[in-house]
C-alpha cells in the first residue's frame, strides 16, 4: 500500500512539473502518457477509457474555459469564487465517474485528485487568505 502511494505521489509531481515545463505541442503526448497511467492505476477496462477520458477531457475544458474567462475579465480573479467553482466542477466530475467507475475505482481516483490538489488549488490568481 505504502508502494502505491509513493508511485502515485511520483506520478502526481511529475504530472504536475510536466504540466508547468512541457511546451504546448507536447499536450496530446502527456495526456495520452497521464491517461495510461490512470488505465494503470484505476485497472480501467477497454470500455471504461475512452469514457473516462471523454469525462476528464470535457472537466479539463471547462476548468480553462472558467481560467480563461476570469483572467480576459481585466480584475483579479476572486479566489473564493474561483475554488467554489473549481469544487463544484470536480463534483460534478464525480457524479460522472460514478456511473462509468466501480466502487473501489472510484475510491482510487479520489485519493489521486486529493493527492494531486493538495490543501491548495493549483491556481495562479491571488493566493488563498493566510490562516491564523
Amino acid at each position: 500500500m505504502r508502494g502505491m502511494l509513493m508511485a502515485l505521489a511520483l506520478l502526481c509531481a511529475t504530472g504536475v512539473y510536466a504540466q508547468t515545463t512541457a511546451a504546448p505541442a507536447n499536450a496530446s503526448a502527456r495526456e495520452a502518457q497521464m491517461m495510461s497511467d490512470l488505465t494503470t492505476l484505476l485497472d480501467l477496462t477497454e470500455a471504461q477509457k475512452p469514457q473516462v477520458q471523454a469525462i476528464l477531457q470535457a472537466q479539463h475544458a471547462q476548468m480553462k474555459q472558467m481560467f480563461e474567462q476570469a483572467r480576459s475579465s481585466g480584475a483579479e480573479p476572486d479566489f473564493a469564487q474561483m475554488k467554489a467553482a473549481h469544487q463544484q466542477l470536480e463534483q460534478e466530475t464525480l457524479q460522472k465517474l460514478t456511473a462509468v467507475l466501480s466502487p473501489g475505482q472510484l475510491a482510487k481516483f479520489q485519493v489521486l485528485a486529493k493527492m494531486m490538489h493538495g490543501p491548495r488549488m493549483h491556481f495562479h490568481g491571488a493566493p488563498p487568505p493566510a490562516q491564523d
